[in-house]
């Protein structure tokens, strides 16, 4: 397949166009600027919001991977509603003009407070701008896919561990610390659950998920189980001979957290089997 991947040159975007192009896809990366991606893609630099026929610029490709998204650390930022209509009328120019597959990378904020495990027909009730947005986003998305006979694929993320120099999240900003000489860390108590998946791990799911088209739809992107923050941060600390010492109870949790919540990794398991048969 050729595959448009959007936000290539973030987080996620880097390990995620590697994994597509070690499937032997062929990528076009796009993003403000692109030094940090596989030069084995075609990059193109620019603001993808401001291309008038995306589906021709960016070469009529079979498939679309929408990553790109502005402040996805910060739940509250005005970014998230600002970007709202920018990123449904570039998707809707993809479609109409004739795109066969869709995917866009979702989270499971859009949920919102909710205790267990996640699925695809797990109602949504979100409560931040970030997860606000992302859910309305999915259900703009599947309506013109719907509309136009366009394959859909919602590509629902949790919590990754992992490529922590470039993140914005709490092993990030751990990493950050120990490798300026800090001792302690400050922590939370650590007692939510919640599904974390590692960063390579996440980003070969992400590419086996969009070279198929038998299971498509929302796919939970996950392990699959609940472990506690803490069980898993003191993990990450061992995992990478970090001196650093957690100093729990000096932040308070998160109102908006769930105590656990973890995904259904059924239809991500299907897809990854299948991939293993058919490479036999």
């Amino acid at each position: 397949m050729k595959i448009l991947v959007t936000g290539a040159n973030g987080y996620l975007g880097q390990g995620i166009v590697k994994a597509i192009l070690d499937n032997g896809h062929s990528v076009i990366a796009t993003d403000f600027k692109t030094q940090f991606i596989d030069d084995r893609a075609e990059k193109i630099a620019g603001n993808l919001f401001e291309v008038e026929d995306p589906y021709t610029t960016f070469g009529k490709p079979d498939v679309l991977l929408d990553l790109a998204w502005r402040d996805g650390f910060k739940h509250y930022s005005d970014a998230h509603i600002d970007d709202l209509p920018k990123h449904y009328h570039f998707i809707k120019k993809m479609i109409e003009s004739g795109l066969e597959k869709i995917a866009v990378m979702g989270s499971m904020h859009e949920i919102g407070f909710f205790e267990g495990s996640i699925n695809e027909s797990t109602p949504c009730n979100p409560v931040t701008p970030y997860g606000i947005s992302k859910n309305a986003l999915r259900e703009l998305t599947q309506m013109l896919a719907s509309k136009y006979g366009t394959v859909f694929q919602w590509l629902r993320g949790y919590y990754i561990v992992g490529h922590s120099e470039f993140g914005s999240s709490i092993f990030s900003k751990l990493t950050a610390a120990a490798n300026s000489g800090e001792k302690e860390f400050p922590f939370t108590l650590g007692q939510d659950q919640f599904d974390f998946i590692d960063y390579d791990v996440f980003c070969k799911q992400i590419a086996a998920a969009i070279g198929q088209n038998d299971v498509n739809g929302i796919i939970e992107i996950c392990s699959g189980r609940p472990e506690k923050l803490a069980d898993r941060v003191e993990r990450f600390i061992r995992e990478n001979n970090y001196s650093i010492k957690l100093k729990y109870g000096a932040f308070p949790d998160r109102p908006y957290d769930s105590k656990a919540i973890w995904g259904n990794n059924t239809k991500i398991q299907h897809i990854l089997e299948q991939k293993k048969y058919l490479n036999k």
